[in-house]
Formats: structure tokens, sequence, C-alpha cells
């Protein structure tokens, strides 16, 4: 499903089973026929690389999803104090700069660089992992994702607009959706495409029986 930043209504949508790179490809291709003005995109991480395919549209990466990935590799409560000052650092994210962020992680770095080389030897063999690999996935997450961190806030900049920095609206959207599709449980498939366009769509639902 594709909604909009600003009006915050649903452009369009595609029934399937999963979501693949080629539908949503598909999809922004046809919003660009209809002669829509994209200012950017936001998604989650496993969508960044649209902007090889759109090199003209700028991709915000979703900032609740970028946090949801350092509290996967981290937890809500690190015990290690590299991991607790990472995990506050990536807390700041919705509120602070660029400039300030990056300066804040190139810091955390400077002191951590030789934490995170760490090695642990398997007993009985030559081979080795990184000991802190968690901490090491979760700072590597969030600087491969810093170029399309604060794409909202410089378009906000650009354009005098409030842009959002997470999807939570089309979230919302999907919360919404599938609260009122759950009230009509037992619908066979066709009738339930047939509520969700209308949902989808702002009409009233007919009564499903």
């Amino acid at each position: 499903m594709f909604r909009g930043l600003i009006s915050k209504k649903n452009l369009l949508w595609y029934f399937s089973e999963t979501e693949s790179l080629d539908l949503v490809i598909t999809g922004i291709n046809e919003l660009i026929k209809r002669k829509l003005t994209i200012l950017m995109i936001v998604c989650d991480g496993k969508n960044l690389h649209l902007s090889s395919y759109f090199p003209n549209i700028p991709i915000q990466m979703c900032q609740f999803h970028q946090l949801a990935i350092i509290k996967r590799y981290l937890t809500s409560n690190p015990k290690l104090l590299a991991s607790q000052q990472l995990k506050q650092i990536a807390e700041l994210l919705s509120i602070t700069t660029e400039q300030k962020f990056i300066q804040l992680l190139d810091a955390w770095y400077f002191r951590w660089s030789d934490f995170l080389k760490e090695k642990t030897r398997v007993n009985g063999t030559s081979r080795w992992f990184y000991t802190h690999k968690r901490t090491r996935s979760a700072y590597r997450s969030l600087r491969i994702n810093l170029p399309y961190l604060f794409t909202y806030h410089r378009l906000s900049k650009q354009y005098h607009l409030k842009l959002p920095n997470t999807n939570n609206s089309l979230e919302g959207s999907f919360a919404h959706l599938k609260d009122k599709v759950r009230l009509h449980r037992g619908l066979k498939t066709k009738r339930k495409m047939k509520l969700i366009n209308q949902i989808l769509l702002g009409k009233a639902p007919e009564k499903y029986h």
C-alpha cells in the first residue's frame, strides 16, 4: 500500500501474499505515471535500495524501524556499557540534527573501536568470531543507514514543509484496516478484497453476512 506523506490518504494498493521489490517498483512507477509529486519515499531498511531504481527520488529510512533494529540487536536493557551508550545515541535520532548525530556516533566509535574488534577463538580450531557481534551489528546498521536517516530534515527545510521521519501513518492505516477486516471473519477471499477496497477508498463498507 502507498500512502501520501502530507495528504494522509491511501494512494495505491495491491493484493499480494508477500511484499516484493518488483511490486513496490511497479507501484512507484504507477504513481509517477499519475503525475503525482513524490518528494521522498519513506520505507523500512529492506527497501533502501530503491534509490538504485529511482535515483532522483530521495529516500527516508523510517526512524522507528531503525530503532527497532537497534533494540533487536541490543535488547531493551543492554548490559554492556558500549551497548548502553550506543542505544542512547540511537534514541536521539528524532530529536537531534544529522551533524550532531554523526558527531556522537563518531565519538562512540573512537572510544569503542578496539572493543568492537575483539575476537573469540573456537576451542580446538583456528576459527574465530567477533566477541561483541551484536553490538557490531547495531553500529553497522546505523552507519550504513545514516545517509537515509535525516532525509526528511533536509527536505523539510528545502520545501518549508513538515515531512515525516517514520511511516507511522502507513502502519496506523494498516492497523485500522486489520481491525475492520477482523470484524468480518469468515468472508471468502473475493468478498474480503471488496471490503478492503471499500475501506481504503474511504467508503462505508457494505453489510456482509
